[in-house]
């Protein structure tokens, strides 16, 4: 049985964690706000990054009693093609984060049905599902659907662009700490089922490009193997 490609996770600079946004990532564009951008290498190649954020929602933390320096969202996964399960990635920028945060206690994430995503990365996690998200103002740019301040913060302005009520989303929560878990698991309820088959455990919708290194990737000098 051959082993499996060592795998490496370190902080990645903006402009890495951008192109593989931009190339890997069904949305194609960044989160707005302040981000940490995690990079990720396979058998000493790039192959994207897990960006984890404020998110849009300025209050994510306040339903569970927490402050914004102690909850994140995981906004981004956007990866060429690799070997190793998304599930053991993101757990993986997990161990990565908490050590170098180690006052973050729990990450939100969403998965978009408009989109055709159920969260299937995050049922294989363990993740807890708290149900659909209040619905959200979005706007339309350019035929992509968008949260308004993730459209400011891009173009400056939302005048103009029309308006889209659909984005209600799929919401999971993970607890980092062992407190943070009996608060959290009471609110579990059932993971929503597959309709079609677009959500997987790969790159979604992103192209299988590359695997080179397409700019100056790490921020520090040396990573993290794991």
């Amino acid at each position: 049985m051959s082993s499996r490609p060592e795998l490496k996770i370190d902080w990645a600079t903006h402009d890495a964690a951008k192109y593989a946004v931009e190339n890997w990532h069904y949305s194609k564009c960044m989160p707005c706000g302040k981000m940490n951008a995690v990079g990720v290498w396979e058998a000493g190649k790039f192959i994207g990054t897990v960006l984890f954020s404020r998110g849009a929602n300025h209050n994510i933390g306040r339903p569970y009693g927490l402050t914004q320096t102690e909850v994140v969202e995981l906004t981004r996964v956007a990866l060429t093609k690799h070997a190793a399960t998304v599930t053991r990635i993101v757990s993986l920028a997990f161990r990565f984060i908490k050590k170098k945060s180690p006052g973050i206690r729990l990450c939100v994430s969403y998965a978009d049905p408009e989109q055709g995503h159920i969260g299937v990365i995050y049922q294989a996690g363990n993740w807890v599902y708290s149900g659909r998200s209040h619905a959200q103002q979005a706007v339309i740019h350019a035929g992509a659907v968008m949260h308004k301040r993730t459209a400011q913060s891009l173009f400056g302005t939302i005048k103009g662009m029309k308006k889209s009520q659909v984005l209600w989303k799929h919401k999971y929560l993970m607890p980092l700490d062992p407190e943070m878990r009996k608060q959290i698991e009471p609110l579990r309820k059932p993971y929503p089922k597959r309709v079609r088959s677009v959500d997987s455990d790969t790159s979604g919708d992103q192209p299988e490009m590359g695997g080179a290194n397409p700019t100056r990737t790490l921020s520090v000098s040396e990573g993290e193997s794991l």
